[in-house]
């Protein structure tokens, strides 16, 4: 039992996860700030978010039997945020969310981490009866930056991403729950989570829809992740001019924190961008039909969102486009944009219709307010 901990950190070393930590399943404080965020409807149409009771916040809850979390992260960007920041002034092209650029984290790292479960099973198996492990990645109702925060791996800054002192905010986070009692971590936190990051509020500042309403605390119905990416309605016209280029996700809120000037870049070849996808025209992605989106997106977080929401997406930032010229934008000719999205108008439903609609609105009209 005392080499425990040595044992999953270089397990968990050899199978590619850059930290671990572990902790007890006492989320009181978290359930009582989650608790208030759905209440206040921040959640937005995440009904997900509020369907499984306090089995999100209780471990015990939701696998019978925990005691402790074994805690994971794994870094994910491969490409420096500077580029990732000239991207967003590039009107043309797409801008995707960097950790979707890539195959599905969820698949690599369910695997990685039920492997490392598996070894201290069989390890456990040596002074403990039946020790059961339960592995989970974004699959479940878990709380796992509060558990993470707990566990060591960072604290939870004011744009509620976890923050590494060491790495900053680029990684994904995996969960183990498990019957062992293992002695918990050192919290990141101990002297406060808030003095981590002091009087800095760039993530508040640089937020394009402000959708992080005071420090720590995040609207997800103003946000352009929840907006392109969980929301399937009209997104509102107040936050369209807003969304830029940014047709999957946004990371405006890492790009710019302080923190992320010790982020490592990661050597993992399924989080490298794939079909050019860190450098491609809006265009070329909104002629795509649904076949070539289902099959360029095979294995990509990013074929969930589905066909129609992809393309609202991309119809909103050619109509940013269009609005900042009525000559040519980034080498590309206006009309040709205008031809595409009249082109596509007749082939996708009436929601898409609308935003396409908006979008040559743009070109003969001020901005929409």
């Amino acid at each position: 039992m005392k080499n425990i901990h040595t044992k999953i950190q270089q397990w968990s070393k050899e199978l590619g996860f850059q930290q671990v930590g572990f902790s007890d399943i006492d989320l009181n404080k978290a359930e009582k700030n989650f608790q208030l965020w759905i209440e206040q409807k921040m959640h937005g149409e995440m009904s997900y978010m509020s369907h499984h009771g306090l089995k999100r916040s209780r471990p015990e809850l939701l696998e019978a039997g925990t005691l402790s979390v074994i805690s994971v992260r794994m870094d994910y960007l491969t490409q420096p945020a500077s580029e990732a920041i000239e991207l967003l002034s590039q009107s043309d092209k797409a801008y995707i969310s960097r950790y979707a650029l890539g195959r599905d984290y969820h698949k690599l790292m369910r695997k990685r981490l039920q492997q490392l479960a598996n070894k201290i099973k069989l390890y456990a198996e040596t002074f403990i009866s039946d020790p059961q492990l339960r592995v989970f990645v974004d699959s479940a109702p878990v709380l796992e930056k509060p558990i993470a925060e707990k566990a060591g791996l960072g604290w939870i800054g004011k744009h509620t991403n976890l923050i590494n002192q060491d790495a900053g905010s680029w990684f994904f986070l995996g969960e183990i729950y498990c019957n062992i009692l293992l002695p918990a971590s050192e919290p990141s936190n101990s002297s406060g989570a808030k003095t981590h990051c002091g009087s800095c509020t760039k993530c508040i500042d640089v937020c394009p829809t402000e959708a992080i309403i005071a420090p720590y605390q995040l609207d997800a119905r103003k946000c352009i992740s929840y907006l392109t990416i969980e929301y399937k309605g009209s997104i509102p016209l107040k936050y369209r001019t807003a969304i830029g280029n940014r047709i999957y996700g946004c990371d405006d809120c890492q790009l710019f924190c302080p923190w992320n000037k010790f982020a490592s870049l990661s050597n993992e070849i399924d989080y490298k961008a794939r079909h050019s996808l860190d450098q491609v025209e809006l265009i070329e992605l909104f002629n795509w039909s649904e076949a070539d989106f289902l099959k360029h997106f095979e294995g990509s977080p990013i074929r969930r969102i589905g066909y129609m929401s992809w393309l609202r997406n991309i119809a909103i930032a050619l109509g940013n486009n269009l609005n900042q010229s009525t000559n040519k934008i980034n080498k590309i000719d206006a009309n040709e944009i205008i031809k595409v999205l009249n082109m596509k108008r007749n082939f996708v439903d009436e929601n898409v219709k609308e935003h396409i609609d908006w979008a040559l609105k743009q070109f003969t009209s001020p901005r929409a307010l």
